[in-house]
């Protein structure tokens, strides 16, 4: 659904878009039609999971809230992490406060790698804290990802089986979905199937680059 309109970016570089929505609305599905169609997609899950499990990352998270937090493995452990960090404000500033900067170094050097490559057409930021880790500040435009409620909690209950209590827990820790989709240049619908998400991600992208260009 084209809901309004896209930035105009800086000529000559490629447009970034920003991806945001509610916990199980299908961001990742979203990511995977832009990127699909011609698009880099950086996902800042994935770049979290990496910094997370530098050794240096771990013994200072081993040194703030005891061993527990890292598994005999030698990996995160990301459960006890989650536990810590949700419902407790300042833990959960004091971990984004540590991984940020990393990720953030790690993203601008993905992006940087791209830009003179002309078959990626845009960057795509795909990532749970879109805003609240003021990552839309670096975006050209901001797409939210629009599902039901009873469509994300089956998602997330079948995927990662969580309840909808987790579900109510991590949404806490983020802005409110209004505020979200007022934040948005434009909103694509996921609740059917790819074949009517595969035209609006289309139509959106198309867009974009239009008014990019």
């Amino acid at each position: 659904m084209l809901s309004g309109s896209a930035g105009q970016g800086v000529p000559g570089k490629k447009p970034i878009i920003g991806l945001c929505g509610g916990v199980g609305a299908g961001k990742s599905r979203v990511a995977a039609e832009f990127e699909r169609l011609g698009c880099l997609v950086v996902d800042s899950d994935k770049l979290n999971h990496e910094v997370l499990r530098r050794a240096e990352i771990l013994e200072t998270l081993r040194s703030w809230w005891g061993d527990e937090v890292v598994q005999a493995d030698g990996l995160p452990n990301r459960r006890r992490i989650a536990d810590i960090i949700f419902g407790d404000a300042a833990r959960k500033a004091r971990l984004e406060g540590l991984l940020h900067p990393l990720i953030l170094e790690r993203q601008a050097a993905i992006i940087q790698a791209v830009e003179g490559n002309p078959a990626v057409k845009a960057i795509v930021i795909d990532s749970p804290l879109l805003l609240e880790s003021h990552l839309d500040r670096q975006c050209d435009t901001i797409v939210f990802v629009n599902a039901d409620e009873a469509r994300r909690l089956e998602r997330l209950r079948r995927e990662r089986g969580w309840t909808a209590e987790e579900v109510k827990r991590r949404e806490g820790c983020q802005k409110p979905l209004v505020e979200k989709r007022s934040r948005a240049a434009f909103v694509v619908e996921n609740d059917g199937p790819a074949e009517r998400l595969r035209p609006q991600v289309a139509d959106i992208l198309q867009a974009i680059l239009a008014q990019h260009a």
